[in-house]
């Protein structure tokens, strides 16, 4: 799993300054080639997230998800993905809402630098 990386600098000034890519009013990526691991850092930290192997782990199956079936999974399918991946024993909807909160699909989606969901409220 990636090591814990800096965010991006709001001090141009900062000689390790890097721009913030840029997001849509739901904090989604704009263009999905701006994903990286420095980037899912940094929207963490503006949700509030502080990310641990276990986020990882999913966000990593999220974006083989995505790069197989071209869509972000809903909450059901996600749920169902990750255990069929990480095992059914560790995995669970609550497991997710304690890594990704409330909606853990549109949040990890979000992580993983994803489009929104469909179908996700």
């Amino acid at each position: 799993m990636p090591s814990k990386t800096p965010l991006p600098s709001e001090n141009a000034a900062d000689p390790n300054y890097k721009a913030a890519p840029p997001l849509d009013k739901e904090g989604y990526l704009k263009n999905l080639s701006d994903w990286s691991p420095e980037a899912a850092t940094w929207i963490a930290e503006k949700e509030g997230i502080t990310l641990t192997d276990a986020h990882w782990e999913v966000i990593q199956l999220l974006r083989a998800f995505y790069n197989a079936f071209d869509h972000a999974p809903n909450n059901r399918v996600l749920v169902k993905y990750c255990a069929q991946n990480l095992g059914a024993e560790r995995v669970s909807s609550a497991w997710l809402m304690q890594l990704f909160g409330g909606s853990p699909a549109k949040t990890a989606a979000k992580l993983a630098g994803l489009p929104r969901p469909t179908h996700c409220l």
